[in-house]
């Protein structure tokens, strides 16, 4: 009796000790397997380790691609503690699916209300907020600046002047824009430019809530611009089979000249074999003056999913991340513009013009498949990547789009 007494008292023992080991682990998914951004996190990861050694943290990490197929299921089936994710219409099909949790408590004890203000909005939805961010970045216009200098031409501020820029490059044998649109999104990044700087940040919030159709005069007016660039500057051939790092070869090698793109890129030029001097940034040319700039600023950040296990310790790890500390050395690394308004700038060219034209706009943009419902994403950057291919088909392409808007926002 004894002997069974002493045996099912270790086993209890030896139970409570499993339970306990779960209950400090920490679960992370991560979705970026790039060098600079895996780096980024994983650097993130041993700090938070060495500053809580109690707490075991099990990372599993999957490219982009691979991990917006599979958070839906994850989510689900078997939640980790802490997923990376997206804010706006992003993460909105989760937060009314009860997958995510609200983390108001978190930026309430943290400061974060007053430390992560800019993005305050973008993280909230039905009265609540449901994430920490990380970093954003900007997009604009990389260029050739030595094919500048070459072709005497300065940065362009106007529709007309990027136009007349385009004329010259042309004239001289360069094609004036790069793009990768295998994957779709590139092409998206266009789209919002031309209709931030036509019709402005209210009205592409507008379109990308549903509220008014693709058919509409002023979405058909951003459409006209983009025709007049495709005929007047014009893309580099086969783009339709290149990803964006395809892309960056023609940009390499000096046969086009710029590239609408997010700062994530800026290490793909270098590694191309492109010093700092051969590449500048600018902010994407006004075409209506009487539209106030917006700007494209896509964030990343780390939510709770509600199925969690270990909910004190994810916690523990979204009030490290949005740290000034962490977000400088994390944005340092990763090349990108901390959140965090108590952070350092890093003294790289492209973050600092990064932060003057961010700090300067009158609204930031997610990016066109953040902003809207991942059903009109899709549709729609397939329509933009038609549309590139032969322009004639806009009005079809519109009206599809208006098809599937009704049926993605009823």
């Amino acid at each position: 009796m004894f002997l069974k007494l002493k045996t099912a008292t270790a086993a209890i023992a030896l139970t409570a000790m499993a339970g306990a080991a779960m209950a400090n682990d920490l679960v992370i998914n991560f979705d970026d397997l790039n060098p600079g951004p895996k780096k980024g996190f994983e650097d993130a990861v041993e700090l938070f380790k060495s500053e809580n050694p109690d707490i075991n943290v099990v990372v599993n990490i999957n490219d982009r691609e691979a991990h917006k197929t599979a958070i839906r299921n994850f989510l689900t089936a078997d939640a980790p503690d802490i997923t990376s994710w997206y804010p706006g219409n992003r993460m909105a099909p989760f937060v009314d699916a009860g997958l995510f949790q609200p983390v108001d408590d978190v930026w309430a004890d943290n400061g974060f209300n007053e430390d992560l203000a800019a993005i305050k909005a973008t993280m909230s939805r039905d009265g609540k907020i449901w994430g920490v961010p990380y970093s954003y970045y900007q997009w604009g216009i990389y260029y050739r600046k030595d094919i500048f200098d070459l072709l005497e031409l300065e940065e362009p501020q106007t529709w007309d002047e990027l136009l007349a820029a385009c004329g010259k490059m042309k004239a001289n044998g360069v094609t004036p824009f790069t793009i990768g649109t295998k994957f779709l999104w590139t092409a998206a990044g266009v789209f919002d430019y031309i209709n931030l700087r036509t019709n402005g940040y209210d009205v592409h919030n507008a379109l990308t809530a549903g509220e008014i159709k693709y058919t509409d005069p002023r979405i058909v007016a951003t459409f006209d611009n983009w025709e007049t660039l495709i005929s007047e500057c014009g893309f580099v051939d086969n783009h339709a089979s290149m990803s964006w790092q395809d892309a960056i070869a023609p940009f390499a090698n000096g046969d086009a000249a710029m590239y609408v793109m997010g700062n994530f890129s800026v290490d793909g030029y270098k590694n191309a074999g492109l010093t700092e001097d051969q590449i500048d940034f600018m902010p994407f040319p006004t075409i209506d003056p009487a539209v106030a700039p917006a700007e494209e600023a896509p964030a990343d950040a780390f939510f709770i999913p509600t199925n969690a296990k270990n909910v004190e310790n994810a916690k523990k790890w979204l009030a490290f991340v949005a740290r000034p500390d962490v977000q400088t050395q994390w944005n340092k690394t990763i090349g990108q513009l901390p959140i965090n308004s108590k952070a350092d700038i890093s003294d790289d060219k492209f973050i600092q013009e990064g932060f003057a034209l961010l700090n300067s706009a009158t609204g930031l943009a997610q990016f066109f498949d953040r902003d809207a419902p991942a059903a009109m994403a899709k549709a729609g950057m397939e329509g933009f990547q038609e549309f590139m291919l032969d322009p004639s088909k806009k009005m079809a392409v519109l009206e599809r789009l208006d098809t599937v808007q009704e049926e993605v926002y009823k």
